[in-house]
C-alpha cells in the first residue's frame, strides 16, 4: 500500500483516501481478504475435520474431480511458497521488504496445506460435497480479485512482471478450486449404510444445489408433468424411521418418568419430616409436589433430548441469518449517504449495491435452513409422539379406556399433534424478540440519537418507553383468549365423541329414524364451539391489529421526537427510510409474536392432553404370568389363587375370593346371571382387570373370542391369520369347522374379500364365527371363549359347538374356558363353574351340580318358562291365533343361478390374481388430481357470504392504499428543503403521516373482523352440509367406508376449515395487496402449487390412515393383548407413519425450495433497484432513492410470502373438498315427505305385507334374498328365523332398497350396538357387561311409541332370567300392534 501520505493507491491514482472510519476502503478489503480465509478455515476446520470422522460413510475412488483438485491445490500451495521466497530473495538481494508480505504469503501456504489436507479427508470418509470448503474458496476468492483490480488498473506490469503473473495465476486457479467445489464426487466405495431402493437425491447433490434446494426439482417437475405415486417418494434415511424415533423417545420418557416419581417421593418424605413447619410454607412444599408429579414435567424433558440437537442446530442458522438481516440496514445507510454525498467516488455505489444483495441472499440461506431443519424435526416429533400414542392404546386398562373413546384418540391425532409440533418453530421467538429490540434500538440510537448538537437521550426513550408500554396491549387480548381456546377444545372433544358414537351406531339409528335428534345434539355442540373459536380468533385479531397500530406509532412518536425536540435536526432519507427498514425489522419480529402466542397457547394446552393421556393407567404386565410349556394331560394349565380383581386400582373389586384351576384339555363352561362376573373372569385371565390380591398363572400361549365380535378392515383371510403365516389346508379345515366356507365362497373374492370397516360386510352371527376362526387357526393352548355361541343361529351353534369347541372338535386337548348361556351344551363340559355378585357360588361337573340343586339348577329352573312360553304357554290377553310364526324358506335366501347371482369367470380371474382388489370396495378416499378446482374456492366464497367477501375485499384495498400513501408522503418530507436548520411544514407532514396510519389500522381491523366472521360463518355452513351428506347416505355406504376416514372429516378437515383457511386468507390478502409485482412469481406458483397440491392430498390421505388404523386398534386392543400380537400391530403402525413421513419429507422441502428461490428473486429485484439508482444518481433524489429500495426490500419477503399464502390457501383449501366429497354420494329418501307435512301420523294401525320379496346389497353382488311373500295382520306377534331376518329388518326399514315392496318399520339390530343414550335421551353403557346391553336394547325398543315393534334375537346374548321377563313381557302385554 506504498504511496503518497494521504493519497490511496486505487483505480483513479488521484483519488483522495477516504475518511479513517470508512470500513470500505481498499486497503480494508484487501486486509479481509488475506486473514478471513484462514481464519474460517482454522477454526471450522478442526470441528468439521472431527464431525466427518464420527460420521463417516466408507470412501470414495480417486475420481477425476479429486484428482484436479489435488492437482490445483499442490499448485496453489507451490505458488504459496513462491510469494514466501519471493521476499526472502529480495531482502537477501538487498531490498527492504514489509513484514506483511512474508507474513501473508507464509499463512496462506500453511492454510492451503490444511485445505489439501481436508481434501484428503473427506475422499476417505465419503464426503461428495464440502460445504465448508465451498465456502473456503469462496473467500479465497475475495484477495486475488482485489488484487488484480487494484494492478490492472495501476498497470505497471513492465516493472514488476512477477507480482503481476502470481496475482493472475493465484485468481485462476482458486476460481478453478471454487468451480470445482461446486460439483459432486462419485459415490462411495463400500457404503457403511445399506443401500437404498430409492435413495434421496439430496445425498448426491452438490452444495450449491444442497444450499438453494435445488435437487427436489427433479420431483418437482414429475409432479407438474403427471400425478405423483408412491415410487416417486424416497425411503427413508438410516436411522429416522419411525420404530428407530418413536423407540428413543419412550425410553427418555419412561427413564424421566421414573426420575420424576423418585424426586416426588424424597420431597413428599421431606415434606413429612418438616410438618412443624409454617402453613404458608407447607402449602408452598404442596404446590411444589404438584407441579413436579405433573405428567407435563417427564415428556417435555424426553422431547428435548431426543430432539434438541437439531433445534440448537437450526437456531444457531437462525441467528447467523440474523447477523446478515441486520446488516441490511447498515449498508443500505452507507448506499442512502453514498447517495446523497456528491464527494463520494463512483465506485462505492455498485459496490454497497452488491454487498446488500449478498447480505440478504446469505439471510435467505440461513434463514430458509433453519425452516428445513425444524419442518425436519416437526415430521420427526410428529411420528414419535404419533407412536408413542399408538402404544399407549395397546397398553390402556379397562379403566383407562372408559375414560378415552375413540374420538378422543383420534382428536389427539388429528388436531393436538399437529399443533403441538407447529409449535416449535416459533419457541425461538421470545429471547430473538428481546435481542431483536435491543439491536434495532442500538441502531436508532446511532441512527437518530447523535444527530443533534447535543444529544438527548429523549430522541430514543420516548419511543422506547412507548414501546414498553405498548405490550399491555398487545398481550391483554391473548390472556382473555386461553379460556377460549380450552373451551373450544372440550366442545371439540364432546362433538368429536358424540360423532364418533354417531358414526359407528348409525345402522341403529337409522332404524329407529333418530338422524334428526341425534343431528341436532351434535349442531348444537358445534355451535358452541364455533361460538368459542369466534371469541378467540377475534381477540387474535384485535391483538394483531394492536400490534399494527403500536408499530407505527412507534414510527411516528420517532419521527416527531426527533423533528420537535431540537431545532436543528432534521429529516432526511437516510433517517427516514434506514429508520423505516429498522423498524420493518422489528415489525417482523412483533408480526409473529401474536401469532406464536397464540400457537402457543394452543399447543400448551394440546401439550397437557398429550401428557394427560400417556399418563393413564396401562395394564399391568405382571398381572398375568403367562409360561410358553408343554404340558402333559391333566396338570394344571390356568390357575388362579384367592384372586381379587378391580376395574381400576381405586375402583371396587368385581371379583372377590377366586380360586380356579383348570387342567390341560379341559373344557370349562362358566355359567351366571348378567351381570355375575363372567366375562370379568376372562379379562382377569387375560390381565385386563387390576389384581387386588391373589395371582394368575396361564402355560401356554392363549387365544382369545370377545362376546362382542371384533374384526378388521382387511380380507378374510388375513383377519382368520391375524399375522400368522398362511396354511391353506388348515384354514379351510378353520373355515369348515366355523361354518363359514359356505358364506366364503359365496362372496365375491372368496377369502381374499374385504369385509370393511368393523365387518360392515358381514352380518352379526358371521362376524362371531370369523372371531371363532381368527382364535382356532392361532393353536394355541389355552382358548378362552365368551359366549361365542350367543350371535349364531341354533343350528349354526350345535355345528360349530361339536365341530370346533365341543369334545369332538377341532380344540379337543386343549384348555378351552367357555362362558355361556345356552344350557344345551353344559352336559358336554368337563367341568362347570357358575358365578354369583363377583363370586364362585358352585362348581363341579354337570351331573354333581344336579345332585346338589343349588345355583346351577335354579339357572335351569328360571330358562324352563322359555321353553314352555314358546310352546304353549297360556297369553293373558288373545288367543293362541294371537301369536304365529313362519319359517324362511332355505331356497329363498340363497342366490339365483345365472349372471346376477355371481360374477364373471373373468372378473373372479382378476381378483383372484390381484387380492387387494378383490371384494366389495372399501370405499377408500378417492383422491384428485392435479390443482383444487375454482368450484372448491366458488364453495366456501359462497358459504361466506358474497357480500361479506366483497366488503373484506374492499376494506383491504383501502388499507394497502393508505399504507402506500404513507411510505410516498414520508419521502416527500425527507426531500423537503432545509431552510436555516429546519425544514418548513413538519407538523403538517407528520400529522397526515399519523392520519394515513390511523386509516391503516382501522382498515386492517375491519378487514380481519370480516374474514373471521366469514370463516365462522363457513365452517357452521360446510360443517352442517357434511353432517348432512353423511346422515343421508344409505347404510351401504358405512359398510363401505372406514370410519377413520369419516372421523378424519369431522377432526382433521374441520379443523383445518375452522383455523386454517381464515388465517390463510387473511395473510394472502395482506400479502397480495401489498405486492403489485405478484407476475412475476406466476411461473414458479404453477410448478410449485401443482406438486404441493398433489404433496398435500398424499400426506393427508396417509396420515388418515394412521389415524383409522389406530381407531381400529384401540376397539380391539384386548384381542390384540390376548394374542400376543402388540409387535406385529407397533410394526403395522411405524409402517404405515413410515409411508406418511416418505411424503411429508418431500412436502417440506418443496415448500423450502420455493421461499429461498422467491426470496432470491427478491433479492434481485433489490440490486436492479439499488444499481440503477447508484448509475442514476445525479438524476434521483435520495428520498426517492430510499422509498424505492426500501420498497424493494420489502418485496423481498412480501414477494414469496405471496405464493406461499397462495398454496397454503390451496392446500387448506382441499379440507373444503374433502368435506364435499360425500355431496356426490347417493342418498336416501327424503326422511319426511312435504306432501305427508299435514297429515295424521300414518298408518294407524300394523300391518306388514311382503310381496315377492328380493334384496340386494350393492348392484354388484348377488341376491341375498329372494322370492319372499308373506303378510302379517294387525295385532299379531310373530317369531322369524333363520338369520335371514336381519336382512329382512333392513329392507323393511329401508336401510337397504328392495326389488320388491314391503312395509316396515322400526328396528332393534341383530348387532346389539347400544349407543350413549338413555331411554329418553342419554342411556350410558359403558359400565355395563356385555350381557346387560342386549337386556336394556328390548326396554328402549319396546317404550317406543311404534306400531310395529320388533325385538331380533334379544334373547341369544342375555342370562336365562332376563329373557324369560322379557318374554313374559311381549306375552302379556295387551298389544294392538304387530309385534314381531
Amino acid at each position: 500500500m506504498a504511496g503518497p501520505p494521504g493519497v490511496l493507491q486505487v483505480w483513479n491514482q488521484t483519488e483522495p483516501e477516504p475518511a479513517a472510519h470508512s470500513p470500505l476502503s481498499l486497503c480494508f478489503l484487501r486486509t479481509a481478504g488475506v486473514w478471513l480465509p484462514p481464519m474460517y478455515l482454522w477454526v471450522l476446520g478442526p470441528i468439521y475435520l472431527l464431525h466427518i470422522h464420527r460420521h463417516g460413510r466408507g470412501y470414495l475412488r480417486m475420481s477425476p474431480l479429486f484428482k484436479v483438485k489435488m492437482v490445483l491445490g499442490f499448485a496453489l500451495m507451490l505458488l504459496c511458497a513462491f510469494n514466501v521466497a519471493l521476499p526472502l530473495w529480495k531482502i537477501q538481494q538487498g531490498t527492504p521488504q514489509a513484514p506483511e508480505f512474508l507474513i501473508h504469503p507464509t499463512v496462506w501456504l500453511t492454510t492451503m496445506g490444511f485445505a489439501v489436507f481436508l481434501i484428503h479427508m473427506e475422499r476417505k470418509k465419503g464426503v461428495r460435497a464440502s460445504g465448508v470448503m465451498f465456502g473456503y474458496w469462496l473467500l479465497c476468492c475475495l484477495l486475488p480479485a482485489t488484487s488484480t483490480a487494484q494492478q490492472a488498473s495501476r498497470g505497471g506490469f513492465q516493472s514488476d512482471p512477477l507480482s503481476h503473473l502470481s496475482t493472475y495465476l493465484c485468481l485462476s486457479l482458486v476460481v478453478a478450486q471454487f468451480v470445482l467445489s461446486c460439483l459432486v464426487d462419485w459415490p462411495t466405495f463400500f457404503p457403511k449404510d445399506a443401500q437404498q431402493p430409492n435413495p434421496c437425491p439430496k445425498a448426491g447433490a452438490s452444495f450449491p444445489s444442497r444450499a438453494m434446494f435445488w435437487w427436489i426439482s427433479g420431483l418437482l417437475w414429475r409432479g407438474y408433468r403427471k400425478p405423483l405415486g408412491p415410487k416417486d417418494f424416497w425411503s427413508l434415511e438410516q436411522g429416522k424411521s419411525s420404530e428407530e424415533l418413536v423407540s428413543r423417545l419412550e425410553q427418555e420418557w419412561r427413564r424421566s418418568h421414573r426420575v420424576a416419581q423418585r424426586r416426588t417421593k424424597v420431597s413428599k418424605s421431606k415434606g413429612r419430616r418438616g410438618a412443624e413447619a409454617a402453613e404458608t410454607e407447607a402449602a408452598e412444599k404442596e404446590a411444589l409436589l404438584q407441579q413436579e408429579g405433573s405428567p407435563r414435567g417427564p415428556l417435555l424433558r424426553a422431547i428435548c433430548r431426543v430432539f434438541r440437537s437439531t433445534f440448537l442446530l437450526g437456531t444457531l442458522s437462525l441467528v447467523i441469518s440474523d447477523v446478515f438481516r441486520f446488516s441490511v440496514p447498515k449498508l443500505l445507510s452507507l448506499f442512502l449517504e453514498f447517495m446523497d454525498s456528491p464527494e463520494a467516488p463512483a465506485w462505492k455505489g455498485p459496490l454497497l449495491a452488491t454487498l446488500m444483495f449478498l447480505a440478504a441472499c446469505l439471510q435467505t440461506l440461513f434463514e430458509q435452513h433453519f425452516m428445513y431443519r425444524v419442518k425436519v424435526l416437526q415430521m420427526r416429533l410428529r411420528t414419535a409422539i404419533t407412536g408413542l400414542v399408538y402404544r399407549k392404546v395397546l397398553a390402556l386398562s379397562s379403566s383407562a379406556r372408559k375414560a378415552s373413546a375413540v374420538g378422543d384418540v383420534v382428536n389427539l391425532l388429528s388436531v393436538d399433534v399437529p399443533r403441538l409440533t407447529e409449535s416449535v418453530l416459533y419457541l425461538n421467538s421470545s429471547w430473538l424478540l428481546l435481542l431483536w429490540i435491543c439491536l434495532c434500538f442500538a441502531y436508532l440510537w446511532q441512527l437518530l440519537g447523535p444527530s443533534s448538537a447535543y444529544p438527548s437521550p429523549s430522541d430514543l426513550c420516548c419511543p422506547l418507553g412507548f414501546c414498553l408500554l405498548r405490550w399491555p396491549l398487545i398481550f391483554s387480548p391473548f390472556s382473555a383468549s386461553r379460556g377460549s381456546q380450552e373451551e373450544q377444545m372440550r366442545q371439540k372433544d364432546s362433538r368429536a365423541r358424540l360423532t364418533s358414537s354417531v358414526l359407528r351406531t348409525m345402522g341403529t339409528i337409522k332404524a329407529h329414524g333418530w338422524e334428526e335428534a341425534f343431528l341436532e345434539k351434535i349442531l348444537r355442540i358445534r355451535g358452541q364451539e364455533l361460538g368459542a373459536l369466534r371469541t378467540s380468533t377475534l381477540l387474535f385479531s384485535v391483538s394483531l391489529v394492536s400490534f399494527q397500530v403500536s408499530t407505527f406509532l412507534v414510527a411516528l412518536v420517532v419521527f416527531a421526537v426527533h423533528t420537535l425536540v431540537a431545532e436543528e435536526n432534521a429529516m432526511d432519507a437516510e433517517k427516514a427510510f434506514v429508520t423505516l427498514t429498522v423498524l420493518g425489522i422489528l415489525n417482523k419480529a412483533q408480526a409473529f409474536l401474536p401469532f406464536s402466542v397464540h400457537l402457543l397457547v394452543q399447543a400448551w394446552v394440546s401439550f397437557n392432553r398429550l401428557a394427560a393421556f400417556l399418563s393413564l393407567e396401562e395394564v399391568d404386565p405382571s398381572a398375568e404370568d403367562v409360561k410358553a410349556a408343554s404340558l402333559a394331560a391333566g396338570k394344571d394349565c390356568v390357575a388362579i389363587h384367592n384372586g381379587t380383581f378391580a376395574w381400576s386400582r381405586e375402583g371396587p373389586p368385581c371379583l372377590h375370593r377366586i380360586s380356579l384351576t383348570v387342567p390341560q384339555g379341559c373344557l370349562l363352561a362358566v355359567v351366571g346371571p348378567v351381570g355375575s362376573g363372567k366375562s370379568s373372569l376372562l379379562s382377569a385371565l387375560l390381565g385386563e382387570l387390576s389384581t387386588v390380591e391373589g395371582s394368575v398363572s396361564i402355560k401356554g400361549p392363549v387365544a382369545y373370542v370377545p362376546q362382542e365380535a371384533w374384526v378388521q378392515n382387511s380380507s378374510v383371510v388375513e383377519n382368520v391369520c391375524f399375522r400368522q403365516p398362511l396354511d391353506l389346508p388348515w384354514l379351510d379345515t378353520v373355515l369348515e369347522a366355523c361354518a363359514l366356507q359356505p358364506d366364503v365362497d359365496s362372496f365375491p373374492a372368496g377369502v381374499h374379500t374385504r369385509i370393511g370397516e368393523q365387518g360392515m360386510n358381514l352380518s352379526g352371527g358371521q362376524k362371531q364365527q370369523l372371531s371363532l376362526a381368527r382364535a382356532v387357526y392361532r393353536k394355541a393352548a389355552v382358548y378362552l371363549l365368551d359366549d361365542p355361541l350367543a350371535a349364531l343361529d341354533a343350528h349354526v351353534g350345535q355345528h360349530v359347538f361339536t365341530q370346533v369347541i365341543g369334545p369332538g372338535g377341532l380344540l379337543q386337548g386343549t384348555t378351552r374356558i367357555l362362558v355361556t348361556h345356552t344350557h344345551h351344551v353344559l352336559p358336554q363340559a368337563d367341568c362347570i363353574v357358575v358365578l354369583a355378585e363377583g363370586a364362585i357360588a358352585e362348581m363341579g361337573t354337570y351331573q354333581e351340580l344336579l345332585r346338589r340343586k343349588g345355583a346351577l339348577v335354579a339357572l335351569l329352573e328360571a330358562a324352563r318358562p322359555r321353553a314352555g312360553g314358546a310352546q304353549g304357554g297360556r297369553p293373558h290377553h288373545g288367543t293362541v291365533a294371537d301369536t304365529s310364526s313362519f319359517l324362511l324358506n332355505d331356497r329363498s335366501v340363497r342366490s339365483t343361478p345365472g349372471g346376477d347371482a355371481t360374477t364373471s369367470e373373468g372378473q373372479m380371474a382378476v381378483l383372484q390374481d390381484d387380492p387387494e382388489r378383490a371384494g366389495w370396495p372399501a370405499a377408500e378416499d378417492s383422491m384428485p388430481k392435479g390443482r383444487v378446482k375454482a368450484a372448491m374456492y366458488l364453495t366456501y366464497l359462497r358459504a361466506m357470504g358474497t357480500p361479506l367477501c366483497a366488503y373484506a375485499l374492499f376494506l383491504f384495498l383501502c388499507q394497502q392504499t393508505a399504507s402506500f400513501c404513507q411510505g410516498y408522503w414520508l419521502s416527500l418530507w425527507a426531500d423537503d428543503p432545509i431552510k436555516a436548520g429546519r425544514q418548513e411544514h413538519t407538523a403538517l407532514r407528520g400529522g397526515v403521516f399519523a392520519l394515513l396510519g390511523c386509516l391503516q389500522a382501522i382498515g386492517l381491523l375491519a378487514s380481519t373482523a370480516a374474514v373471521v366472521l366469514g370463516g365462522v360463518r363457513a365452517s357452521r355452513l360446510l360443517f352442517r352440509g357434511l353432517l348432512w351428506d353423511v346422515a343421508r347416505s344409505p347404510i351401504g355406504f358405512f359398510e363401505r367406508t372406514p370410519v377413520g376416514n369419516l372421523l378424519n372429516r369431522f377432526s382433521k378437515e374441520t379443523d383445518t376449515v375452522d383455523v386454517d383457511i381464515p388465517d390463510k386468507a387473511r395473510s394472502l390478502l395482506i400479502s397480495a395487496f401489498g405486492l403489485l409485482e405478484a407476475g412475476l412469481a406466476l411461473l414458479s406458483l404453477s410448478l410449485y402449487v401443482a406438486t404441493s397440491c398433489q404433496l398435500r392430498r398424499l400426506d393427508s390421505a396417509s396420515y388418515s390412515s394412521v389415524c383409522s388404523h389406530v381407531a381400529e386398534t384401540f376397539q380391539g386392543s384386548a384381542v390384540v393383548r390376548a394374542f400376543r400380537a402388540q409387535g406385529l400391530f407397533v410394526a403395522q403402525s411405524d409402517a404405515l407413519m413410515d409411508e406418511n413421513q416418505r411424503v411429508s419429507f418431500p412436502r417440506l422441502v418443496v415448500d423450502r425450495w420455493l421461499a429461498a428461490n422467491m426470496e432470491l428473486l427478491g433479492n434481485g429485484l433489490v440490486l436492479v433497484a439499488a444499481m440503477c439508482a447508484a448509475l442514476s444518481k445525479a438524476h434521483l433524489s435520495a428520498g426517492i432513492v430510499g422509498f424505492s429500495v426500501s420498497a424493494a426490500l420489502q418485496v423481498t419477503q412480501t414477494l414469496q410470502w405471496v405464493v406461499r399464502n397462495w398454496t397454503d390457501l390451496e392446500n387448506s383449501i382441499m379440507s373444503v373438498e374433502r368435506v364435499r366429497d360425500y355431496a356426490r354420494t347417493a342418498k336416501e329418501a327424503p326422511w319426511r315427505l312435504p306432501s305427508c307435512a299435514g297429515r295424521p301420523p300414518w298408518p294407524r294401525g300394523g300391518q306388514i305385507e311382503f310381496r315377492n320379496f328380493g334384496l340386494r346389497h350393492r348392484p354388484e353382488l348377488p341376491l341375498a334374498v329372494q322370492g319372499v311373500s308373506f303378510k302379517i295382520h294387525a295385532g299379531e306377534k310373530v317369531s322369524a328365523c333363520p338369520c335371514t331376518l336381519g336382512t329382512l329388518e333392513e329392507a323393511g326399514f329401508s336401510l337397504h332398497v328392495p326389488t320388491g315392496s314391503c312395509f316396515y318399520t322400526l328396528h332393534l339390530p341383530t348387532g346389539l350396538i347400544l349407543p350413549k343414550s338413555d331411554l329418553t335421551q342419554d342411556f350410558e353403557a359403558q359400565g355395563q357387561a356385555p350381557g346387560q346391553k342386549p337386556a336394556a336394547c328390548p326396554k328402549r325398543g319396546l317404550l317406543t311409541d311404534s306400531e310395529w315393534p320388533l325385538v331380533g334375537m334379544s334373547g341369544d346374548c342375555s342370562a336365562w332370567g332376563t329373557v324369560e321377563v322379557l318374554e313374559r313381557s311381549i306375552r302379556t302385554r295387551p298389544w294392538r300392534r304387530v309385534l314381531v
